[in-house]
């Protein structure tokens, strides 16, 4: 078992700053697997969205590893080697509206989903509508930044 660091200032600056991201987890014939991803710090954790039915949400309950490779300006960049926790329980909808205030920096109001502004109720609806899952990651080791 790892034991889990915390991340520098920097680090969460880094993060903060920038909140898109290569998530990389490993196929059934040992391939490594990217797709992006929004990710923000929520309550000083790492988190971001998916599905119960994603393929990668399946990967990760299979084996919980994954590498973050979060982009910044230019060649900047941070690589986060994780062990993922998918929380998927019945605060997964309050879960959301948290990670998507932080990622669309609106700590209030209405919230943007696929092009429309939703209230709070209608938001929590289609989180359950659409099954989502929050990915949580715990950072493992830490590289990349100047």
């Amino acid at each position: 078992m790892v034991d889990h660091m915390e991340l520098n200032q920097a680090q969460q600056g880094f993060l903060e700053s920038n909140p898109s991201a290569a998530m990389i987890t490993v196929g059934e014939n040992g391939i490594p697997k990217a797709v992006r991803v929004g990710v923000a710090m929520v309550d000083g954790a790492i988190w971001s969205s998916g599905t119960r039915d994603r393929v990668r949400t399946a990967r990760l309950r299979e084996d919980p590893r994954c590498t973050l490779f979060v982009f910044g300006p230019g060649f900047d960049a941070l690589t986060l080697e994780t062990t993922v926790e998918i929380l998927d329980d019945s605060d997964v909808a309050e879960r959301s509206v948290r990670l998507f205030r932080q990622m669309q920096a609106r700590p209030e109001g209405l919230l943007m989903w696929y092009g429309e502004e939703l209230d709070e109720p209608a938001f929590r609806q289609a989180m359950i509508d659409q099954g989502r899952v929050i990915y949580q990651f715990d950072v493992d080791k830490a590289y990349g930044l100047r």
